[in-house]
């Protein structure tokens, strides 16, 4: 690049003695085209990075409304989950037995299959569809559908709560 730079900047004098050609160049011209380079570097750079940083908040943004809100708490007992819904759903309360690593879905209204999963859509529900599954140290839950996350795995003991929402884990 510096060559390139050389190229653009006329040279002062130029003599030729014993076959040797010199050329003089006024340094200020150089450090002026060479800084000139750099700034218009920096500031393609920093506009790229803009461009690139506000399409993606903007591609958020339009994600968000597909997500309607839901709140859940998920308490893990001894032989199975209680589930209490705060907000979103048309059950209040799920309690189900369920055996280690044996996975559950569960939707807006309740336990499910995931090929029965019911084609109701009712504008006062979030709609969501998420599989829970039970383990030793705590709860492994992988979002389906209506969650802005695809998989959360958290500890909790017996009879400890952990709440839940469609961005993760909240209080």
């Amino acid at each position: 690049m510096l060559f390139e730079t050389l190229r653009i900047v006329k040279p002062l004098c130029v003599s030729i003695r014993k076959k040797r050609l010199t050329l003089t160049f006024n340094k200020r011209e150089i450090m002026k085209t060479t800084s000139t380079f750099k700034n218009l570097c920096i500031k393609s750079f920093i506009a790229i990075f803009l461009l690139a940083l506000s399409s993606g908040l903007l591609a958020q943004e339009q994600g968000a409304p597909d997500l309607k809100d839901f709140k859940i708490t998920i308490e893990k007992t001894e032989n199975g989950i209680k589930m209490e819904s705060l907000k979103g759903s048309a059950w209040v309360n799920l309690s189900f037995r369920m055996a280690r690593e044996k996975p559950l879905a569960i939707d807006e209204y309740g336990m499910t299959k995931l090929k029965n999963v019911s084609p109701r859509k009712d504008p006062d529900l979030a709609d969501y569809l998420f599989i829970i599954t039970k383990t030793k140290d705590g709860i492994i839950l992988k979002g389906i559908e209506g969650t802005a996350w695809e998989e959360l795995s958290f500890t909790l003991s017996n009879n400890e709560k952990q709440t839940i929402d469609r961005f993760g884990m909240t209080d």
